[in-house]
């Protein structure tokens, strides 16, 4: 009698690790792809997803994982997820984490750690995983129990979307991921509460601002849709109210270009002087998702003492001075609710125009380039003048920390959500990962990431991860041989001694054809569009390298 294999039993049926069951709980959640590293600390959760149709983005660099996964959770409003290896590993993808939790973005990073038989002994690669992330994460966890890997997975995701959303870090012994679960299965994912103002709450609202003559609506936050947006945008208008971003918040409302609208432009590093003028002649402030925090107030300067709503998820971490009503509610729903609410504000009409007549002439690029036509340099201005032109209304924008980022926060506009990843908390290095990651979460919307040459080469290598993955957009790599910022702090305190701020560069240009990318040099801002459009028409990943003139620090101002 011939010898038959017995039947392999069905999926269900099978006897799942903790690893296994981990990916087959963050599937439930609803997680589309995982950045990572590889490490043998997490072999099992690798081989649960080689048949899971989770997408894993094998990426170059923790740093670059952590900021993909940051990005997708900015995106998506799902936290994105990020896995990289004990020790090392887990000291790289600190800057995301700690991004995450400024900028209070959803996402998971999952760290393999030493079997439980090795701690306490200074094994190989060990830390303290609480004592690294414990003051910089909504929540650390330890899955030491394998039969709780999909309960530990589904309260994660609900820590880092609930309230003031924010990172997550779980720790994953490497011996207790491969132990068996018995019959443990994935759980039905925890419901996200989007806390509603009471009726009481927004009739005292609208009393407020029908007793204001110069109120001021202040954006910020996560979470916010085209309907909440379009919606808050209108009863602005309608009431003569100016509306202000947070910093980096630019894509919570459609902009308004001529100047008609509500929107008026943002507050933080790179605002104009019109937008800070709002802030301190306001009798009224009413921020929505937004606390009163360092950047937005110029260091605890402006705006402390107004008459001050804020309407926050949660409590008021991150807020400083003054507060007269808070309302614990989600903010795009709140907005919602505000709009139905009978209003009859009296605001200074006068007032209201004035703001967004100085917001249209602030963010229009000077219409005459300030730099030489000499084929030597590129006018960024004059380059944003074109992508204000070329851009299609939906695209993602992208960037880091430093100089470059003043010109598309200032004359990009955004006239659709999620269409803005950028670090609230000034990390370098953000721009490229951000826009992998925006280009696979987005794969039919145009991705373009502005970097610096110091921003650039902190995570560039991430090139080879869009090569891979097939993610596509351009990258406009401005090169003035320094690292701006600094260099322009230096020449305020210490003028005529630069120290520590030069940068060698390579041809960036060679660079991403190396890696399979489409590569261009424009020296001339005359030259540009055409460029773009190469880039754009290539389907590849791609990187003008623009040279800049070493002496420009910010956009000119139109006359």
């Amino acid at each position: 009698m011939a010898n038959v294999a017995p039947e392999s039993p069905e999926p269900s049926e099978r006897l799942l690790s903790a690893g296994h069951l981990l990916v087959a709980q963050l599937e439930r959640e609803g997680v589309r792809r995982v950045y990572g590293v590889p490490g043998e600390s997490f072999l099992d959760v690798l081989d649960g997803l080689h048949d899971s149709p989770i997408s894993t983005v094998v990426t170059r660099h923790e740093g670059g994982a952590g900021f993909m996964a940051l990005a997708e959770g900015r995106l998506t409003g799902l936290p994105g997820v990020a896995m990289v290896t004990r020790g090392p590993g887990a000291a790289n993808a600190f800057i995301a984490v700690h991004t995450a939790y400024q900028d209070a973005t959803p996402m998971l990073l999952f760290v393999g750690l030493v079997p439980v038989s090795d701690r306490g002994r200074e094994s190989f690669q060990e830390f303290d995983l609480t004592g690294w992330f414990g003051s910089t994460a909504k929540k650390v966890v330890m899955l030491d129990d394998p039969t709780s890997a999909a309960r530990v997975v589904a309260e994660s995701v609900h820590v880092a979307r609930s309230g003031r959303p924010g990172p997550v870090v779980i720790g994953l012994p490497e011996d207790v991921l491969t132990l068996p679960v018995g019959p443990s299965r994935s759980v039905e994912p925890l419901a996200v509460p989007r806390p509603r103002a009471a009726e009481a709450e927004l009739k005292e609202l609208v009393r407020r601002f029908e007793h204001a003559r110069r109120p001021l609506i202040v954006v910020g936050g996560e979470g916010w849709t085209a309907e909440s947006g379009q919606e808050l945008m209108r009863w602005a208008t309608r009431h003569a109210i100016p509306v202000l971003a947070d910093f980096r918040a630019y894509d919570a409302v459609p902009h308004d270009l001529q100047g008609a609208g509500a929107y008026a432009g943002s507050l933080g590093y790179g605002r104009g002087d019109h937008a800070a003028r709002l802030l301190d002649e306001a009798d009224l402030t009413v921020f929505l998702g937004a606390p009163r925090g360092d950047v937005l107030s110029d260091g605890y300067t402006r705006g402390l003492d107004s008459e001050t709503v804020l309407v926050l998820p949660g409590d008021a971490q991150g807020h400083s001075g003054r507060i007269d009503q808070f309302v614990s509610a989600h903010a795009p729903s709140f907005v919602l609710d505000l709009v139905t609410t009978p209003a009859s504000p009296d605001a200074d009409i006068a007032w209201f125009k004035a703001a967004g007549e100085a917001h249209a002439h602030f963010s229009t690029p000077a219409p005459e380039p300030t730099t030489p036509d000499d084929d030597t340099y590129v006018d960024l201005t004059a380059v944003m003048s074109v992508l204000r032109e070329e851009l299609t209304p939906d695209t993602v924008i992208t960037y880091g920390a430093g100089n470059h980022a003043l010109w598309p926060a200032r004359h990009l506009p955004h006239r659709t959500p999620a269409s803005l990843v950028a670090p609230r908390n000034g990390a370098m290095g953000m721009g490229i990962p951000a826009a992998v990651a925006a280009s696979l979460v987005f794969p039919g919307r145009e991705v373009v990431s502005v970097a610096g040459d110091g921003c650039f080469l902190m995570n560039g290598q991430e090139l080879a991860t869009a090569v891979g993955h097939g993610a596509v957009f351009v990258a406009l790599v401005v090169d003035n041989g320094c690292y701006a910022t600094i260099r322009e702090h230096q020449e305020g305190a210490y003028p005529g001694r630069p120290s520590g701020t030069r940068l060698t560069n390579p041809d960036f240009a060679a660079w991403a054809r190396s890696y399979g990318a489409y590569g261009e040099t424009v020296t001339s801002h005359r030259d540009f569009r055409e460029a773009f459009r190469r880039a754009r028409a290539s389907g590849l990943p791609a990187v003008l390298h623009l040279i800049q003139d070493p002496a420009v620090r910010a956009p000119a101002t139109a006359a």
